[in-house]
């Protein structure tokens, strides 16, 4: 169990290694695409990301979570090559939708096969743990990548891209490693219109799992939007220079590795539901004390906002792969939640837009944001207690 568990934290350590995120903008502004066309070719990225997740979910679900894998660290590797030898509008947006049908196939496959392993074993509760270790590993090797690729790409143009490729060819051998778990009989007999049915219905017959999605949807925004889009401004916005977004980034990723390694401190205290309310409201006031902060007191918000990210995600992961009782459903239920965060994401961001075009919009962005975030998770503290309620009532019931 021990080597199958490396092996997978190899896997999503090769997987994950974009070395080129860093420099993505800067890269194809060198090869001729203006502004406008990169961000053009960023919304079909979301996009495509949308519609491939339900499709994706249904393959892992039917022909099994390990060839999803597998087959998504090839089209990683081919979609890795498109920038190298196709320098073009065309073949970024290529190469973009290469990038959604990679990330696509393993999204709810690996979390699934990872979990469905474990359980085989009689380890489930080892998930989040390993989860954890995969992502903070991960980071890590992100912040030694992305350290020097701008300069390596002053010298050699691609090498971002080579690099990228190299690390997805080795997240083949690791995925091949990987042993295959049992199938089930359900899953090639199931027309795909009655398994999606089926899966929406496990979603509506259990609220404490559409509450637990809402909740994972939430963190998913608030991390991709403050850590992604917001980033920058909110550096820019407090006078830093350019050449301190990066340092700033490579700290920001050494505390969420850190809060990734070690999820399980706060939920020995709290347990896993009340870890995320916790972390939650942790969130919100770093989004409020943000607009107030100098140097120093930003760089430290923006820290401790990525510890809490850290360790928040595997938790989560952890809740709703306990709350899915089925796995014949399992990628495709992960695949449906993935689709509303990344839509979630694409109307936070018009929002956004629309905020930073007033001078003082990055503020009241971040002030809604905290105010938000912390009504969001008292209104999923009271639901989830209503469920928990009715739950214990129809078990005396019966």
């Amino acid at each position: 169990m021990k080597t199958v568990v490396r092996t997978y934290i190899g896997f999503q350590f090769f997987f994950q290694m974009m070395v080129w995120l860093p420099i993505f903008y800067e890269y194809q502004v060198r090869i001729g695409i203006s502004p406008e066309q990169i961000f053009q070719i960023q919304s079909f990225y979301y996009i495509a990301f949308c519609f491939l997740e339900i499709p994706t979910g249904l393959i892992a679900d039917r022909l099994g979570y390990l060839r999803c894998l597998r087959a998504g660290a090839v089209v990683l590797i081919v979609s890795n090559l498109l920038p190298i030898f196709a320098q073009s509008t065309l073949g970024m947006v290529l190469h973009f939708f290469g990038i959604a049908l990679s990330r696509s196939l393993i999204s709810g496959a690996s979390s699934a096969y990872l979990y469905d392993y474990l359980a085989a074993q009689g380890q489930v509760a080892l998930y989040k743990e390993v989860e954890g270790k995969a992502r903070s590993y991960g980071l890590i090797g992100k912040v030694i990548a992305w350290a020097g690729i701008g300069t390596m790409m002053n010298g050699w143009l691609t090498i971002p891209y080579w690099l990228t490729t190299l690390s997805a060819v080795i997240s083949v051998v690791y995925a091949v490693k990987l042993p295959a778990l049992a199938p089930y009989t359900q899953k090639a007999s199931r027309a795909i219109h009655l398994h999606i049915g089926e899966s929406l219905k496990q979603v509506a017959l259990k609220p404490a799992l559409l509450l637990i999605m809402l909740q994972g949807v939430g963190l998913f925004v608030l991390g991709r939007i403050v850590q992604v889009n917001l980033f920058q401004p909110i550096l820019a916005g407090k006078n830093f220079d350019v050449a301190a977004f990066g340092w700033v980034m490579s700290i920001m990723t050494i505390f969420e590795a850190f809060g990734s390694h070690s999820p399980g401190r706060i939920r020995k205290w709290l347990g896993d539901l009340n870890a995320v309310h916790v972390l939650t409201f942790g969130i919100a006031a770093t989004l409020a004390l943000l607009p107030l902060a100098n140097h120093g007191l930003t760089v430290a918000l923006l820290c401790i906002f990525s510890v809490i990210v850290g360790v928040s995600f595997p938790i989560q992961k952890q809740l709703i792969n306990d709350a899915i009782t089925d796995s014949t459903y399992r990628a495709t239920l992960l695949s449906i939640e993935s689709i509303v965060d990344r839509a979630v994401c694409a109307w936070v961001a018009a929002l956004l837009a629309q905020f930073l075009a007033n001078p003082s919009g990055l503020e009241r962005f971040l002030y809604w944001s905290a105010a938000a975030t912390a009504i969001g998770a008292v209104v999923l503290i009271i639901c989830f207690a209503i469920v928990s309620r009715s739950s214990k009532k129809s078990e005396v019931t019966s």
